[in-house]
């Protein structure tokens, strides 16, 4: 058996916030900022949270996947900016949807953390203990994010997408998913340490993550090629996690393939951590540039260090 996405959803704030906005309170401007990030825009929760984003992006995948909430096995989700410490994202979402038989857990792995998600539940799946997991991305980054960082500030956004896998007969993609913790102090939240009085903001070296990405996501895209017996031709979508314009672009290059085959919306939506991949999943697919039995490669890279790609055969 393998796992085979059969519906997506989305949910990212009202609020917009964009790069002249931002010009007013930091030292930057529109044109800075698309040059360096390709980013014009990003959500930022006011009402939502991390719970009723996932909620509502899982909400929409379960009805497009033609199953009820009480035949979901299993909820992941992947978020780093949970609401409280517990009970877990996973559970309360769960309590949303009236999922009463799944069990629930959350999985923070950064920006690589709906990659990951998505990778164990293919092997639940594979191992024949589940047969439909909802995984959903949520972060409301706006809340650790330092308003006065022009090195930070600039990036990132708030929203949550998710994916329903079903289990089906199919074939097998080995995934690829590697961590290096030597080069975690490229980018950190610290949290509290227990001093409720500390505020916890996202510190980055940006040139060193940049870096990273650049080099780690084509040699993840084609260690999982080589795992798979497959080139880079037989890849219809490329869909990375929308860290930086810059970057996907770097990586495009890197693999000589045409730049039409790594969508972006990070224009519209910053970098929203675990929530990228599916949020851009399901623009793709509500838009219809999906097609049953294509080729998919998602790649997730980010803080820990952690990054990792997987194949997949779009099923809906």
């Amino acid at each position: 058996m393998t796992g085979v996405i059969c519906g997506t959803g989305a949910c990212v704030p009202e609020r917009i916030l964009d790069n002249n906005e931002i010009a007013e309170f930091v030292d930057t401007s529109d044109q800075w900022i698309r040059e360096r990030t390709g980013v014009e825009q990003r959500r930022i929760a006011r009402k939502e949270t991390t719970v009723s984003m996932a909620a509502e992006a899982g909400r929409q995948a379960v009805k497009e996947a033609g199953i009820s909430p009480e035949d979901i096995d299993m909820i992941i989700t992947a978020t780093a900016t949970p609401d409280q410490i517990f009970p877990c994202a996973a559970c309360e979402v769960q309590k949303e949807l009236g999922a009463v038989r799944a069990v629930c857990f959350d999985m923070n792995a950064a920006c690589s953390g709906f990659l990951f998600a998505y990778q164990t539940a293919q092997a639940y799946i594979a191992s024949g203990i589940c047969r439909n997991i909802l995984i959903t991305g949520s972060e409301r980054l706006s809340r650790i994010v330092d308003w006065k960082d022009r090195g930070t500030c600039i990036l990132f956004g708030d929203g949550a997408g998710a994916a329903l896998i079903r289990a089906k007969e199919g074939k097998q993609y080995l995934p690829f998913a590697c961590s290096d913790g030597t080069g975690g102090a490229a980018l950190t939240c610290p949290g509290h340490a227990g001093d409720q009085k500390t505020t916890s903001h996202i510190s980055m070296d940006g040139r060193e993550v940049f870096q990273f990405a650049v080099r780690r996501v084509p040699e993840a895209v084609r260690e999982v090629l080589k795992k798979n017996d497959l080139k880079t031709e037989d890849i219809d979508w490329f869909v990375l996690h929308q860290a930086n314009r810059r970057i996907v672009e770097a990586a495009a290059k890197r693999l000589k393939t045409e730049i039409e085959k790594f969508p972006m919306n990070l224009q519209k939506y910053g970098n929203t951590s675990s929530a990228s991949i599916p949020i851009l999943l399901n623009e793709l697919n509500r838009s219809g540039k999906l097609k049953k039995g294509q080729k998919l490669i998602l790649a997730g890279f980010g803080a820990g260090l952690s990054w990792g790609a997987s194949v997949l055969e779009w099923g809906i």
